[in-house]
């Protein structure tokens, strides 16, 4: 076997292991803690290799199983698991924001007590999560693909709900409901897929998909569009995640709203270029892209708590990713990867910093916060880098993707192209008018000036210690920024200025996925060749 027949399975298998061994520790925190990061370390490792091999040698497809090769009538038999340019970065991303997140919850663990975010519960369950996701990116077939969405959704609904507060409680419910129904609905979609063309297989259902009328190909586009569509939070689809995600613990609010919509943004690429290019609903995609970049991005104006501001920048941000897909061109293709990139390091790094607001002002209300900047500069700093950078301010990496979006709509040259970049424009502006009011009122005002700032905890004062291990119900809440959690986040601003740094390498990266995506040919003849 070759070494990418090794590492591809990796992703999936080292995590899974873990979760396992994490289990069998059982209260063994100190060891349950150590496998969790040997494993997610490893991970990272397994997925840069997978992306210099992808890049070097091309498509690279593993069938798993051994149930022979392709039935006549029915297609490939078993599993099979395909690295790209394309799944291959969105493995490196989310691996390193999944190391990231864990260190940082690990990091409030050790100085806050397990009470509220039990180790025995949480790792397991964390790694379980990381290996659905990998799963959903490495998927050859539809129906694995299924798969990896309900482990990493299964866990998600363990994680959210950590705590057992009413909030989330209630919160957990409202997402198991959106979730199951999204389900059902990719379930539905599978079922028509099926009946209509025999086989799951992507690489077979890009050939057989160009045999079936275009009304039957358009249904089933639609039908899975509205499954991925909520699940990436594409408006009117999008409702219910400003109400699900800002209750969760800091940890897990970051890790969701940076990696799992882009998840279903990911399937979204994958069935649009793969099995249904003709762009028969491009229209609709783009007038749901600009929908969705003003409706959130006007919802985030609205809003007082900082998490669900941020939560609606959000949604208003995947309205980019779908414009950049619907375009159908190289260069919109290559705008969209690498602004999903971009958008999973900037967003999981502001919900992380606003944990840290929580610890050190005792409250992430604006009404409630000030003088932020003068107590802690070291804070001020990095909320005002990602902030920026998810502003679009030149010359950081959120406006190296606008501009490579905005000019594939330029290229275009539709007027629905060019009413798109006139939105690109709208929302970005006020994305950085939201960033601004949150940094006028949290950082730069006086608490005295702050609406209720007598409400929150007292004046907070910056200890970089990580001494021993407080009771969550004893600790003195405010002012403590341990430096275990403030490592892992100011690595994450390291990896978005990098982002930035080297954009010419990364965007050049990005065209050469967006043309192995976009050329299905490649993709199609690597996952065959395996079943011969």
């Amino acid at each position: 076997m070759t070494l990418a027949g090794v590492l591809t399975p990796l992703p999936v298998l080292i995590p899974t292991l873990a979760a396992a061994m994490t289990l069998l520790a059982g209260r063994r925190v100190r060891l349950q803690r150590l496998i969790t990061i040997v494993a997610l370390t490893a991970v990272v490792v397994v997925c840069s290799l997978l992306l210099v091999l992808s890049d070097t040698s091309g498509t690279m497809a593993l069938h798993v199983g051994g149930w022979g090769p392709t039935v006549p009538g029915i297609g490939p038999l078993g599993i099979t698991l395909v690295v790209d340019r394309l799944s291959a970065l969105m493995l490196v991303v989310s691996s390193v924001v999944l190391l990231a997140v864990m260190l940082y919850a690990i990091g409030q663990g050790i100085r806050d007590g397990d009470e509220r975010q039990p180790v025995s519960i949480f790792l397991p369950t964390y790694l379980v999560l990381s290996a659905g996701v990998a799963m959903a990116f490495l998927a050859g077939d539809l129906f694995n693909l299924y798969v990896g969405f309900e482990v990493l959704l299964a866990a998600s609904f363990v994680l959210l709900t950590i705590g057992a507060s009413e909030d989330r409680v209630r919160a957990g419910a409202s997402y198991v409901m959106v979730s199951m129904v999204s389900s059902m609905i990719f379930l539905f979609g599978i079922a028509f897929v099926y009946s209509a063309t025999g086989t799951l297989n992507l690489a077979e259902l890009a050939v057989r998909l160009d045999h079936v009328s275009g009304g039957t190909r358009t249904a089933m586009f639609a039908v899975l569009l509205v499954a991925f569509g909520v699940k990436a939070a594409v408006f009117p689809l999008s409702a219910w995640l400003p109400d699900s995600y800002p209750t969760a613990p800091a940890p897990v609010t970051a890790v969701f709203a940076g990696l799992l919509t882009k998840v279903g943004v990911y399937a979204i690429i994958r069935t649009h270029s793969l099995l249904f290019p003709n762009g028969g609903l491009d229209p609709v995609l783009l007038v749901a892209a600009l929908v969705t970049m003003l409706v959130g991005i006007l919802g985030a104006i609205a809003q007082s708590d900082i998490k669900r501001l941020l939560s609606f920048t959000l949604v208003s941000h995947i309205g980019y990713m779908v414009f950049g897909i619907a375009l159908s061109s190289d260069l919109g293709t290559a705008g969209a990867i690498y602004y999903v990139a971009h958008h999973i390091v900037v967003q999981t790094t502001l919900f992380l910093v606003v944990g840290l607001i929580e610890r050190q002002a005792g409250a992430s209300t604006l009404q409630r916060l000030g003088g932020l900047a003068a107590a802690s500069p070291l804070l001020a700093f990095v909320f005002v880098v990602p902030a920026l950078n998810l502003g679009g301010i030149p010359p950081f990496s959120g406006f190296i993707g606008k501009v490579a979006l905005m000019q594939a709509g330029a290229d275009n040259g539709s007027v629905l192209a060019w009413v798109l970049v006139g939105g690109s424009v709208v929302t970005s502006l006020l994305t950085l008018y939201v960033v601004t009011r949150v940094w006028t009122k949290a950082f730069w005002r006086t608490r005295a000036d702050a609406p209720e700032g007598h409400l929150a905890a007292a004046t907070p004062t910056v200890l970089l210690d990580d001494s021993e291990d407080v009771e969550f119900a004893d600790r003195l809440h405010v002012g403590r920024m341990p430096v275990s959690m403030l490592v892992p986040t100011g690595a994450l601003i390291l990896v978005g200025l990098a982002l930035t740094v080297f954009a010419g390498p990364i965007i050049s990266y990005s065209e050469r996925a967006a043309d192995q995506v976009l050329n299905r040919q490649q993709y199609i003849s690597a996952v065959l060749e395996v079943h011969r």
